[in-house]
Order: C-alpha cells, then sequence, then structure tokens
C-alpha cells in the first residue's frame, strides 16, 4: 500500500488543528532535578496494564538510584490530544510518551521522536528480536526502531460459552457479522441485565472509530479511494455504519453512546454483555479473578467479517522519547525495564499472569504459567495479530496505512469529528444518513488537499 504518511506530512495539518494542539500545551517542563537527582516525568494511558507498570515503578527507582518518576496518567482521548500537542511543539514536558503505531512512523518522520535503534543495539540481553515482527516492524522507521512495544493487539470477539449452551448456539471459529446480530437478537436480555453485544459509540478516533473501521472494511467500505476522493457516504460505507449503529441501538449496552474500551470491560467483566467485540488486550481483565465475574466463562473468536478473510485491526501501545528529551540515558532505562521479558515475569508473580502485558514478546507465550492462564485467548491473539494485514482487512485498495485508523495526519481530528456524528447517531439524535453526510463533508476536505498536492 502506499504510505501517504510519510516525511513532512504533519505540516498538513489544519491550522485550526495546531492552534487547539498549541492551546494544550503546558510549560512543567520535562526532566527537572528532584532533590536526589533526576525526575522523569511519563505520560501514559490510564489503561490496566499501565496502572499494575505505576504500582511496580518503585522497584525501578530502587535499582536506578537518584531516578525519580512521575507519571501523568491520563484517559486515552485526553492522553493522545497531551501527548500530541507536546511532541509536535517541542513542549518538553514529558521523558518518555505512550503512543501508539499511528504516530511512531509519522513523528520519526517528523524527528520528532528519537532513534532507539543505538539503545536497543547496546541492550543484548533486551533481545528486540523477541518481538512479534508484525508489531516491531510497526513501530519501525527506515529500518529503525522509534518506539518500542508494551503490550501489542489485534481484535476479536469474546463470547459467554455459557449462555450461548443455555440458548442452544454455537459460536462459529469465523463469525459474520450477520450471525452476530442473529446471536445478539437471541441473547439479549433486558430483565436480566444482558445485552446482546457490548460495542463502543464513544467518540474518538482511537474509540469508537476502531471497532467501525473494522466493519467498514468488510463490509467493503473505503475512507478514501486511490484518488483520494471522500468513500463516507458511499454504499459500502453507509451499509456498515448503519448496521453497527443499529446493532448497538437494538442489542447493545445502555449509555452505548458513551461507551469506550473501559466501560465495554467494565460490563463484560460484570457479566452485563453476552459478548463482546474489542481488543484482544480484553481477554486479561475477562480472566482476572480480582475484577471479572465471568473467569473461565468465556470463549473468543477471530474479528467478524463480511466480504473479507479477516478483519482484525492491528495496534501496540509502546513507549517513546521525544527528541527533546534531556535525559536520554535515564529515559531509556526506564523503558527497557517497562518493555523486558523480566518486566512480565515480574507482572505475573505479582499480580498474576493474566494481567501480563499480552501481543508483544514471543518470550511471553513460552512461559508455562501464562500458557495456562491464557489457555483461552493465547492463541486467538496470536493469530489476530499475525492475520492483521492491510491487504487482507479491505476489498478495494486504498491510498493509506492502517486498518482501525487512517494513517494520515488529518486523521486525529477527522476522525474525532466524524465519531462525534457516529454517536450522535447511536444516541438517536440524528440519522445515520445525517451523520454521514456531515462526515463526509470533513472528510471531502481532507481529500481534497491530498489531490492538490499529488
Amino acid at each position: 500500500m502506499p504510505d501517504s504518511a510519510g516525511s513532512g506530512q504533519w505540516s498538513r495539518l489544519p491550522l485550526l488543528v495546531l492552534v487547539a494542539l498549541l492551546t494544550l500545551t503546558g510549560c512543567a517542563g520535562a526532566g527537572a532535578l528532584g532533590a536526589g537527582g533526576q525526575t522523569l516525568v511519563i505520560a501514559i494511558v490510564a489503561n490496566p496494564q499501565m496502572n499494575d507498570a505505576i504500582e511496580l515503578s518503585d522497584q525501578f527507582e530502587r535499582d536506578n538510584p537518584g531516578v525519580r518518576l512521575k507519571f501523568v496518567r491520563l484517559p486515552e482521548n485526553q492522553a493522545r490530544a497531551k501527548i500530541t500537542a507536546s511532541t509536535a511543539t517541542g513542549g518538553g514536558e514529558f521523558d518518555v510518551v505512550m503512543i501508539s503505531n499511528y504516530e511512531t512512523p509519522q513523528w520519526a518522520a517528523n524527528g520528532w521522536l528519537e532513534n532507539l535503534q543505538s539503545y536497543v543495539d547496546s541492550s543484548p540481553d533486551y533481545d528486540a528480536a523477541d518481538f512479534i515482527p508484525s508489531i516491531r516492524d510497526s513501530l519501525s522507521y527506515q529500518g529503525s526502531m522509534y518506539a518500542v512495544p508494551f503490550y501489542g493487539e489485534s481484535s476479536f470477539l469474546a463470547y459467554r460459552k455459557d449462555l450461548f449452551e443455555q440458548a442452544g448456539l454455537t459460536m462459529p471459529a469465523r463469525p459474520t457479522w450477520q450471525q452476530i446480530a442473529e446471536f445478539a437478537a437471541r441473547l439479549d436480555d433486558e430483565d436480566a441485565g444482558v445485552a446482546g453485544i457490548c460495542l463502543r459509540g464513544k467518540p474518538g478516533w482511537g474509540e469508537s472509530l476502531a471497532p467501525l473501521t473494522t466493519v467498514v472494511n468488510t463490509f467493503g467500505g473505503q475512507w478514501f479511494d486511490q484518488d483520494w476522493n471522500a468513500r463516507l457516504t458511499s454504499p459500502e460505507f453507509r451499509a456498515a455504519a448503519e448496521f453497527y449503529v443499529n446493532l448497538v441501538r437494538e442489542h447493545g449496552e445502555v449509555g452505548a453512546s458513551s461507551a469506550g474500551f473501559s466501560e465495554c470491560g467494565t460490563r463484560y467483566a460484570q457479566g452485563q454483555a453476552a459478548m463482546w467485540y474489542d481488543a484482544t488486550v480484553m481477554a486479561g481483565t475477562n480472566e482476572d479473578p480480582a475484577s471479572s465475574k465471568v473467569v473461565g466463562k468465556s470463549g473468543y473468536v477471530a474479528a467478524p467479517v463480511q466480504q473479507t478473510r479477516s478483519s482484525g485491526w492491528l495496534y501496540t501501545w509502546a513507549l517513546a522519547m521525544p527528541k527533546v528529551t534531556e535525559h536520554k540515558q535515564a529515559a531509556w532505562n526506564f523503558m527497557r525495564w517497562m518493555t523486558s521479558k523480566q518486566f512480565v515475569q515480574t507482572v505475573g508473580s505479582t499480580f498474576g499472569w493474566n494481567r501480563v502485558p499480552p501481543g508483544c514478546r514471543m518470550s511471553t507465550y513460552a512461559i508455562q504459567e501464562y500458557q495456562r492462564a491464557a489457555q483461552a485467548y493465547a492463541q486467538p491473539t496470536l493469530d489476530g495479530i499475525s492475520e492483521a494485514d492491510q491487504r487482507n482487512a479491505m476489498v478495494r485498495p486504498v491510498p493509506y496505512p492502517g486498518i482501525q485508523f487512517v494513517g494520515i495526519p488529518e486523521f486525529q481530528d477527522l476522525g474525532t469529528r466524524v465519531s462525534q456524528q457516529l454517536s450522535a447517531a447511536i444516541a438517536g439524535q440524528i440519522s445515520v444518513a445525517d451523520a454521514l453526510n456531515q462526515a463526509q463533508q470533513y472528510a471531502h476536505t481532507v481529500g481534497e488537499s491530498y489531490r492538490e498536492t499529488r
């Protein structure tokens, strides 16, 4: 696929977006000197696995005298905005930032990130060759790693085996979306407080648009065609959006328009949904006795499809070092600690093996304790990551990289705007047709700018 997110593309961001990013930038300053030496400021997403790392961080401080860690922990949408603002403007608030394979190649091309390859090469015990190739490659630019993965994921479907058995239903290993809709209708039980399915409806380019775009892909839709014509009102995109909105409105969770990964995770783990389509990393929470009421009751199958063989996404939360970071060696030492083989062992022995960051290191899947704990979902996770190939995820070729996102700088703004329209449709405030008509206007403006510079 042609990579439209090459060098200099970030300069294409609309002026209003850059202004908004500038207003978000604070002036706290990273790498400040604490009483005992260096203070590393780390911007991190407030997901469960990241919270585990924060709880264990005193071990790093103990082994690295003179370095103090200060975490800025934010929900996904806020973290993306704050980290983007700081990195794009060279604000210098953070020594280490948590970003994904969406940002990494773009920001590396722009010179915003420190090239980590020399640090990786000088740390032989770190064993970067142990990373799953597709994950490692997604965080590389021109053959060098610019971020190191904390956990990796594709997407798949979790379902309650006990509820399926009670209803006399059988889940295929590779279900279609039509089958999922039929199952959701059969299993939806308002009296018991169990939704047929949980799907994200919360606005955000990395929230509701992640699962929705995989549905668009497998329904034959595109954000843009090869000539950068916006295609959000095409029959295929419209069919996918109507299917998704109708499914979650008719058989989804209460308050779906404000439900994201965390909210769906809570509902499913509390037994309030019969199925949940989302990131493969969900499985650790589902099977954690400390937080879940449905331990051992779930099965996991490939992301549902319509016209393609597979539809799961590829994503990784990773650690990167802004170019302006002053304490580079200390920052790398922290990044190496949090993404190491030993960290996996520490999490497993401290919190339980279902809490281990998945989807990054092949060696994790060779640990016997993890094999036993993750028996239900380890192989589906690896299968999803290995099959997450853009050439297989879409029916027609597109000019942009990405599966659950459009890999161009403008997508942070465009995707958020479109997601707001679709969330309004899920809430019943507007029709899907009206939502897509407005979304098409947003996308047309972006596509037009690419056509003009071809």
